[in-house]
């Protein structure tokens, strides 16, 4: 089976991470071969490059430019008839909107991966409404409940993201060169946040949770995330500001952009993101229980189908008190480190193991081209397997 992603590739985070990690599992599952079509230049078709993915280049698209969107959908078109695919996945609204005609009018099986919460208000929504897919996966059943809104009667399915452990290495080394980087004692607690540069991620709000503890000894934060974008370059100069404010700058590093968050959160202690907004899924979160991190997040969003008691803590949202009060708990209390450690990388393995949602994902796509071939749809699936 031959799939087509489809994406813009302009930033990094979570979707990016996700194409990245199909390139780099291609050998697990050799029956299912990945094909990338990015419109922007940058990290991601670099990372996929060095994966060694074919990567189409589509040119750049702002949708406020009709000839931006006609060249690209002409360059898409000559990919697809030129490429024999089977199916084409849209991931997110914006790819959708573009493109998803041009994958009708080739006759192929257009599946939409929906990544976010969907409202059906937004004008990008309004646009990718036009073009109804013929089968929707979801990264989680968070997600997949707000489908109706767009898509409503288009069968679905919820697939966890696959996500690669860090693998084994000398984790002792690691640690001891990260903290060398940053100055941070081998006997210090560290709380790392590592995600987007995004309001709704939640570093205010725990910004505001370890001012509550400077009687606290011992312990720092580490902000993981570069700004890529101009309104986080903002945010991220009030995240500065807040921390000096509440007089805590001396024990929070902004660490910025890496490519290594992997070796980070092996140096870290534990891992808080303290979400305002429901999170769609959360690749960080898994990431940070395969490096045997425990999880301090706030209750909303699929955090609630990721964390339970055997890895984390469960707040309610935007109680800066409760996140506190869970944070002290970590840090004077090692052995409940200890145990939420090691139940972290059993929960990861079982919502994320490569091979198990790999597999999920081909004898999804497979279900649904054998669909298209037949020309009929006995089967609409909403279920989460």
């Amino acid at each position: 089976m031959r799939v087509l992603h489809l994406y813009a590739g302009n930033l990094f985070g979570g979707v990016e991470t996700y194409l990245v990690t199909l390139a780099k599992t291609q050998a697990l599952m050799p029956q299912m071969q990945h094909e990338f079509a990015l419109c922007f230049p940058g990290r991601l078709a670099t990372e996929l490059t060095q994966a060694g993915a074919v990567v189409h280049e589509l040119g750049a698209v702002k949708i406020r430019n009709p000839w931006q969107v006609w060249q690209a959908r002409s360059r898409l078109r000559t990919v697809l008839r030129r490429g024999g695919f089977d199916v084409v996945i849209c991931h997110a609204c914006w790819s959708q909107a573009i493109f998803g005609t041009v994958v009708k009018s080739q006759r192929l099986p257009l599946v939409f991966y929906c990544r976010d919460t969907l409202s059906g208000q937004s004008w990008l929504e309004q646009l990718a409404k036009w073009t109804v897919p013929d089968f929707v996966v979801a990264n989680s059943r968070y997600t997949q409940s707000t489908l109706a809104t767009v898509y409503p009667g288009v069968p679905s399915q919820v697939v966890y993201h696959p996500v690669l452990s860090a693998g084994e290495g000398d984790r002792a080394e690691i640690r001891r060169q990260m903290r060398d980087e940053f100055q941070t004692p081998e006997d210090r607690v560290v709380i790392v946040q590592a995600c987007r540069m995004e309001r709704w991620k939640g570093h205010e709000l725990l910004l505001l949770a370890v001012e509550k503890l400077k009687h606290v000894p011992n312990w720092e934060v580490w902000m993981v995330g570069g700004a890529q974008r101009p309104h986080e370059q903002i945010y991220l100069a009030s995240l500065q500001a807040q921390a000096a404010t509440l007089g805590i700058s001396d024990r929070i590093k902004f660490l910025g952009q890496r490519s290594d968050v992997p070796k980070v959160l092996a140096a870290a202690d534990v891992h808080c993101q303290p979400n305002s907004g429901g999170e769609p899924f959360g690749i960080a979160f898994i990431e940070a229980l395969y490096a045997g991190l425990p999880l301090v997040t706030t209750a909303i969003g699929a955090a609630t189908e990721i964390v339970d008691s055997t890895c984390g803590y469960l707040v309610p949202p935007g109680d800066s008190q409760a996140i506190a009060q869970c944070l002290e708990r970590l840090i004077t209390n090692p052995a409940e480190r200890d145990r939420l450690a090691q139940g972290g990388f059993a929960r990861a393995n079982l919502l994320c193991n490569p091979v198990q949602q790999l597999t999920k994902l081909h004898s999804v796509l497979a279900q649904r081209t054998a669909v298209s071939q037949r020309g009929a749809d006995p089967i609409a699936l909403s279920v989460m397997e």
